[in-house]
């Protein structure tokens, strides 16, 4: 019933490759546009949830990924001084059994680069030094024309813009609005084990402190450690979103932590500096032929670690949409079905971001407090919060449609 043939993407990051990818085993011809002049991932690791595995799995990446991947055993929050555990939650065969699909910590440029190949086998086109600059409706085509710097002109039914929280495609749906720095910065990096001077428990670790939270997991086996350190910070003025970061300022800024913090960033010789920046929800996230996904619609704070996964589950709904739907009725129920679900995620994410800065002083440690207390003897009460997030399954969301 879909209308549509072909299909031009604005953007070649994950949520980018992974609507290709859908698109394309849907039958449809996809070219996709990325600014770059050679495809791959700034950044380090990711924590592909069950929820977003389940996809990847559908697309047949699975076992493409397996040999990239590091199983955690837990999920836990620990005292940023003591180490004491105020959430464990197992992970492992645990999430792999109650979910039906894994957990699983990938690199970014691993999945990345799985991704565009599963795109060049599938036959997506993707063209490189493809910067955009604005988009117009064919009217005598009934098409819509895409435009880059060079001078070309691509044409096609449908335009997706997966261009990140900055994007070209968003920006001219909804008129130009600088992002909103959240008052928060990320380092992050990545050290080998060879390196490390401690052992880190192999777990998917958040550490709660003051005004500040650090993340620690492994990547490629248990060949490396990821970090993230999350800062608070009032005073941020770079106009870039990500920039080289001092390690030592890094060090100093996390100095007095628990030995497994301090020792990881010791042997840390490089770091990027993000800020945290987010939008005000969007009224809408299409118009006519032209359709937002992942970070161009709901940036996510990284405190769910679901932002990957969201654009993931986004690009498959889309892609099932297109294919069952007219395109004006695919676009309203893409947007009706996955805005719910991300507003949701969202407003969770940003709540960690208080739990795991200690806000509001001792009453922040006692909201901690009773965090343990709820963990160590209603565990239900945490798992059921997690099924919501994990247990989600968007392969499933249109099986009993015709």
């Amino acid at each position: 019933m879909g209308q549509v043939s072909r299909v031009l993407i604005a953007g070649a990051g994950i949520g980018g490759l992974s609507s290709a990818l859908a698109l394309a085993k849907q039958g449809i011809k996809v070219t996709v546009c990325e600014q770059a002049s050679s495809l791959g991932e700034v950044g380090a690791g990711l924590q592909i949830s069950p929820n977003a595995m389940k996809v990847l799995r559908k697309l047949g990446l699975e076992s493409k990924l397996h040999s990239f991947v590091f199983v955690p055993q837990h999920a836990t929050i620990r005292d940023f001084k003591t180490g004491n555990y105020y959430l464990k939650v197992p992970l492992g065969e645990h999430a792999s059994s109650r979910y039906r699909a894994p957990y699983w910590h990938l690199h970014r440029a691993d999945l990345h680069s799985v991704l565009a190949q599963a795109c060049l086998e599938a036959g997506v086109e993707l063209l490189l030094n493809a910067t955009v600059t604005h988009y117009a409706k064919n009217t005598e085509l009934n098409q819509i024309n895409l435009y880059l710097n060079d001078g070309r002109i691509l044409s096609a039914d449908l335009l997706i813009g997966a261009d990140g929280i900055r994007s070209k495609i968003r920006e001219q749906m909804l008129g130009p609005e600088r992002p909103t720095f959240m008052g928060q910065v990320a380092w992050r990096g990545v050290v080998p084990v060879s390196e490390l001077r401690t052992t880190i428990q192999p777990d998917a670790c958040v550490w709660a402190g003051p005004g500040r939270h650090f993340v620690s997991y492994y990547l490629r086996g248990g060949d490396y450690v990821n970090f993230v350190a999350v800062e608070e910070r009032s005073d941020w003025r770079s106009e870039s979103w990500r920039e080289e970061g001092d390690v030592e300022e890094l060090k100093r800024a996390f100095a007095g932590w628990h030995p497994e913090v301090s020792d990881l960033l010791a042997s840390a010789s490089s770091t990027f500096l993000w800020a945290l920046n987010g939008r005000r929800a969007l009224s809408t996230w299409h118009e006519d032929r032209v359709v937002l996904l992942g970070d161009a619609c709901h940036p996510m704070l990284p405190f769910m670690a679901q932002g990957a996964a969201m654009a993931i589950e986004d690009a498959y709904v889309l892609a099932q949409c297109l294919s069952r739907y007219s395109l004006d009725e695919a676009l309203i129920i893409y947007e009706q079905t996955r805005k719910p679900r991300t507003t949701k995620i969202q407003q969770m994410s940003k709540a960690n971001a208080g739990l795991y800065h200690m806000h509001g002083g001792v009453l922040g440690r006692m909201k901690l407090k009773a965090l343990q207390t709820v963990s160590r003897f209603a565990p239900r009460v945490i798992q059921s919060k997690l099924d919501a997030v994990y247990g989600y399954d968007a392969t499933k969301s249109f099986s009993s449609l015709p």
